[in-house]
């Protein structure tokens, strides 16, 4: 049952953060931001790959690794990079950012899968979620949108990863070819990741901060 919970307790924690933090600008954020970058890229390294490198042939593995990566690529042609914290929502938007909403919720929705053979991946993308949730509800928050439109934007969101792993749990199809999905998700999470950890400062600065925050990333992925 964790599994199912922890996805969703992470929107609930990062819309609770953009609450407590809307009327100020944190560095916080965008530190979770990174420190949730290496530990989904350490397990993914540690747990996920391994894994499916063992169960398909390595030549089959590597290509769709590449075709998450590519789909992820186009999945952010229409969110604008959300996924890995860039919102370009304004404040005198109206319409509803329908391609935004369903690029996220695939996202989301194919980032359940690996949770069915790895528990430890449900840490990831709990980790990974938390910041996520937080800059979104955050400019949420700014734009015209009606609460509704809000409530349910996040509400949808939430459930989808869940809704992934009980679909990889319970459907004998998605079962056969698990260690494929999983490769696909693996070149998302790759990608997502390393756009995090790659992302540099004003004027290129070195952040020890944000250095510190990816090492702590990896060092407690390895020890779960």
């Amino acid at each position: 049952m964790i599994k199912y919970l922890l996805p969703v307790i992470a929107i609930i924690i990062g819309v609770v953060i953009a609450f407590l933090t809307r009327k100020q600008k944190s560095i916080g954020t965008k530190l979770l931001l990174s420190f949730s970058g290496a530990f989904l890229l350490a397990l993914t390294l540690f747990d996920l790959l391994p894994e499916v490198y063992h169960h398909l042939d390595p030549k089959q593995t590597g290509l769709f690794i590449m075709c998450g990566i590519l789909l992820q690529i186009i999945l952010e042609f229409f969110s604008k990079g959300a996924e890995h914290g860039h919102m370009h929502i304004h404040k005198e938007d109206t319409v509803f950012p329908w391609l935004l909403f369903v690029s996220l919720c695939i996202h989301s929705f194919l980032e359940g899968f690996p949770i069915h053979q790895h528990n430890d991946m449900v840490y990831g993308v709990l980790i990974h979620k938390i910041p996520i949730a937080t800059l979104i509800t955050a400019f949420l928050l700014q734009s015209s949108f009606t609460k509704i439109q809000i409530i349910s934007f996040l509400v949808v969101f939430a459930v989808m990863t869940p809704l992934g792993t009980y679909i990889s749990n319970n459907t004998a199809f998605v079962t056969d070819y698990i260690d494929v999905i999983n490769a696909i998700v693996i070149g998302i999470f790759l990608h997502i990741s390393t756009t995090i950890l790659f992302e540099t400062g004003e004027g290129h600065k070195f952040n020890l901060s944000k250095l510190v925050a990816i090492c702590l990333g990896v060092l407690i992925a390895y020890f779960i």
